[in-house]
């Protein structure tokens, strides 16, 4: 029998690539939802959405043995989620400079659609890693993306209440937004932990999210949450913590995800097939 071994290729570089991606496609999105609300452009919380996706990016550069070489990963369109990734990029992020640079929230007409296609695309590059249980099971994909959603929502909050407050009358509107997103994330991530035990996922991983760590990440999304109720009272500080607990918690469990929890199945035979007729029956039973 062949024991469950922890992936050693993606690190904590491979892990900022999910973060950033998924924390600065939120915002993107936020920042649509804010200007839809009837608030002007938050120039701010889309310039942090930026850098946080072009951080990102930057890292899992890093990451390649020979970075020079990223360029072969827009050779194959039609069946990697990763060249899907890399293709989006592009346009999305010049799509959020030129709105930010001309002022005009009408870019975002083109940079949301682009930003929820980049968070799919990262949900999916986790999906299509057959080998690790935590990556592909099908529960994982929402996750991602509501994750994303969270963390991007509640940075969007956090940043508007620190700097003043751009999104004005939109402000309750974003609220209620972060607060659906981070309910919504702990559901699903509870549907996803059921899965990973339903599919017998390899024991280290399940192992990993029984951990002391991973439960102080769940009650800080969980205050998060509180928190930001008690902002729709009017707490200012509650709002900005919320806000800020929303990214931390989403940011944790990419990690533990990513680096920690990623095992692969192991292989295991049940039977040691013998020479002998007797035995040969056995194993093929």
């Amino acid at each position: 029998m062949n024991a469950a071994r922890r992936q050693a290729h993606w690190d904590l570089r491979a892990a900022g690539n999910f973060i950033g991606g998924g924390t600065g496609c939120g915002l993107v999105m936020a920042c649509a939802m804010a200007v839809l609300s009837g608030a002007p452009l938050p120039a701010l919380a889309l310039a942090v959405g930026a850098a946080c996706i072009g951080a990102g990016l930057t890292l899992v550069w890093l990451e390649i043995g020979k970075p020079w070489r990223a360029l072969h990963v827009f050779f194959h369109p039609q069946t990697s989620w990763m060249t899907r990734e890399g293709i989006l990029a592009g346009p999305l992020l010049g799509s959020c400079a030129l709105a930010w640079w001309f002022n005009q929230p009408a870019w975002l007409a083109l940079a949301t659609p682009l930003a929820a296609g980049f968070l799919y695309s990262q949900a999916r590059i986790l999906r299509a890693a057959r080998a690790i249980p935590a990556w592909s099971n099908p529960k994982g994909v929402p996750l991602v993306i509501a994750t994303g959603l969270a963390e991007g929502l509640g940075a969007f909050v956090a940043l508007a209440t620190l700097a003043g407050g751009p999104a004005g009358a939109a402000s309750v509107p974003m609220v209620l937004a972060a607060l659906g997103a981070g309910i919504a994330r702990e559901v699903l991530r509870t549907a996803y932990r059921r899965a990973l035990e339903a599919a017998r996922a390899p024991q280290p991983t399940l192992a990993w999210f029984a951990r002391p760590e991973v439960h102080a990440l769940q009650a800080t999304r969980i205050a998060s949450v509180l928190l930001l109720v008690a902002g729709l009272t009017g707490a200012q500080w509650a709002l900005a913590l919320g806000g800020l607990l929303a990214v931390a918690g989403g940011w944790g469990f990419k990690v533990v995800l990513i680096t920690r929890a990623a095992y692969t199945r192991g292989a295991a035979i049940p039977i040691t097939p013998t020479r002998g007729r007797s035995q040969a029956r056995r194993v093929a039973l």
